[in-house]
């Protein structure tokens, strides 16, 4: 099996290393708040772009705010070519909403006037004139998806982002994607998918054949498969790597389209997670990972919670 490329080019024109970060856990408990250690935060993601990383993922969600917040105190002014994408239009009520309680509090605000402000919002935060990749962090079904995007269009011809992206929770389907193109295309598509649950296969196919940049969440199970003792503990001793980098390796070969953003808050891992874009893979060894992976249920959010009473907007 050939060595799988270095980079991708989102949307055809803004070139990044295919291992990136997800810089979700800079944050406090329940990803609400800021990092309890905000001064480690910004080391750490210095040191990201120190070793050649440079897409970084957030969210305004995330903190709220505080987290892109942090990614602007670290590393504005931002050297060239480095490509932050953040998403919007998925509402907060507190640090219980992500818990692994079964009844995930998963809401979308998908209405043009919030997508606006969310947009304004995180050009703020970041110290951005434009977002080069805003997603929209969930389709919302009470809303006309073409009113969504259509909202999102005008922002990127007023100049304020350059490329639109979609975000599933857990994942965003090939229908959807098919019906979003018809109103604008879509640069990238970020769905939960690893080497335990690829339910995303499809969407993954068909990122492929439109030039779509596919960004799974939780590339490592939420930790299930990284952890000391995990499946991919003895094949990763094998290989004399970790289990994490084994299953980032594992993404990396899968398809050429796929851009990792594993999540950390130690340094440590953090370059043991960027080693792994040097990781290769004969074809039985890709098969034998996902055997050996099928063995294991990871987290996967509920979604099907009630949109609860007076449930608040970000602003």
């Amino acid at each position: 099996m050939k060595a799988p490329s270095k980079t991708f080019k989102i949307g055809g024109d803004l070139p990044v290393n295919r291992m990136g970060y997800g810089a979700m856990y800079l944050t406090g408990p329940g990803y609400w708040g800021p990092p309890a250690d905000p001064e480690a935060a910004i080391r750490l993601l210095r040191r990201a772009v120190d070793l050649g990383v440079n897409f970084i993922d957030t969210a305004d969600a995330y903190g709220p705010d505080t987290n892109e917040q942090i990614i602007r105190r670290a590393l504005h002014p931002y050297p060239a070519g480095l490509v932050i994408t953040t998403k919007g239009g998925l509402l907060r009520s507190g640090p219980q909403d992500w818990t692994r309680r079964g009844q995930e509090y998963i809401v979308p605000c998908g209405r043009p006037a919030y997508l606006r402000q969310q947009v304004e919002m995180s050009l703020r935060n970041l110290g951005l004139e434009r977002i080069e990749l805003y997603q929209l962090h969930r389709i919302d079904p009470a809303v006309p998806l073409a009113e969504q995007l259509g909202e999102l269009v005008r922002l990127r011809e007023q100049g304020k982002i350059h490329h639109i992206g979609l975000s599933g929770q857990p994942e965003v389907t090939v229908e959807q994607l098919t019906k979003a193109r018809e109103v604008t295309e879509i640069a990238a598509v970020e769905n939960l998918y690893n080497v335990a649950d690829r339910t995303g296969e499809k969407a993954l196919r068909y990122a492929e054949e439109h030039g779509i940049a596919f960004v799974p969440w939780f590339p490592m199970g939420h930790g299930d498969l990284a952890k000391p003792g995990s499946v991919l503990s003895a094949f990763a001793r094998k290989r004399g790597v970790t289990p994490a980098q084994l299953a980032l390796a594992w993404l990396l070969h899968k398809s050429p389209n796929i851009l990792a953003i594993p999540g950390t808050t130690s340094i440590n891992h953090l370059e043991e997670n960027c080693r792994a874009a040097a990781i290769t893979f004969d074809e039985g060894e890709m098969a034998a990972l996902v055997e050996v992976a099928a063995t294991v249920q990871t987290w996967r959010p509920s979604v099907d919670r009630p949109v609860p009473a007076g449930a608040k907007e970000m602003s």
